[in-house]
């Protein structure tokens, strides 16, 4: 009898980060196709969304959990003369997103394998950083804030876009119907992997929004806030530094 790949375990444990660049190396290739049709096209305008947030102008955004880099060519949109380091801890997710790099784009985004616990950037580098679904992946979530905090500029923003907490009543507990049968399902018939099962389960046990406010406070942000999308679906968090 053979055993599947292995899968991450929610909140970390032994053997998380491998697993994490093992899950998304394996589905790199149908993640933005999987992306659209298990979100109905909205994580697009969900993107668009964290993009203008940032609000990067001219100067250098980070985008971390960088992936098939989406969201670095929504910085871009918002954003034409800005730069933007696109990190990830996945090589094989940032392989596929430099395919999307044409003209411009290829020469102010720069993809860079790392881990956003340890960023290989400079003190006050960064005017902004984004991730898009990624703070939930990570372990400690303490250790990505604090080189947030490090990297970003005085006045600077981090923007958070991240699934609403399963523990939550979303469209009448809909969402959570949605979590335990259909995504898993959809993931799997057409990926062949049980990564989707491993969303879902990450998602159950995410802290609420106000919840993961107080954890953005409590590492050193000095105006946090968050805002729902879609009823909830999805939030967007933000944290400022001090100016």
């Amino acid at each position: 009898m053979t055993c599947g790949p292995a899968l991450p375990q929610p909140g970390g444990g032994p053997g998380h980060d491998a697993a994490i660049v093992g899950m998304f190396g394996r589905i790199a290739g149908w993640y933005d196709f999987l992306n659209r049709l298990l979100s109905l096209g909205i994580d697009q305008h969900w993107r668009r969304v964290l993009a203008r947030a940032a609000a990067p102008g001219d100067d250098l955004a980070l985008d971390l959990a960088a992936g098939t880099l989406d969201v670095s060519l929504a910085l871009r949109r918002e954003a034409p003369g800005a730069t933007v380091a696109a990190m990830d801890f996945c090589p094989p997710m940032l392989a596929r997103g430099r395919r999307k790099l044409k003209g411009a784009n290829a020469r102010h985004i720069l993809p860079v394998a790392a881990d956003a616990r340890r960023l290989p950037l400079r003190a006050g580098s960064a005017a902004c950083i984004t991730m898009a679904f990624g703070i939930r992946n990570i372990a400690p979530r303490s250790a990505a804030f604090a080189e947030m905090l490090r990297v970003l500029r005085p006045g600077g923003r981090a923007c958070i876009l991240e699934f609403g907490s399963g523990r939550e009543r979303i469209w009448g507990g809909l969402y959570n119907v949605y979590l335990d049968h259909v995504l898993p399902l959809v993931g799997r018939a057409i990926s062949r992997d049980g990564a989707y099962g491993y969303l879902a389960d990450s998602i159950r046990a995410f802290p609420t929004a106000a919840e993961l406010e107080e954890e953005m406070r409590a590492a050193g942000f000095a105006r946090v806030w968050h805002r729902k999308l879609t009823s909830g679906i999805v939030c967007l968090h933000v944290g400022e530094t001090t100016a």
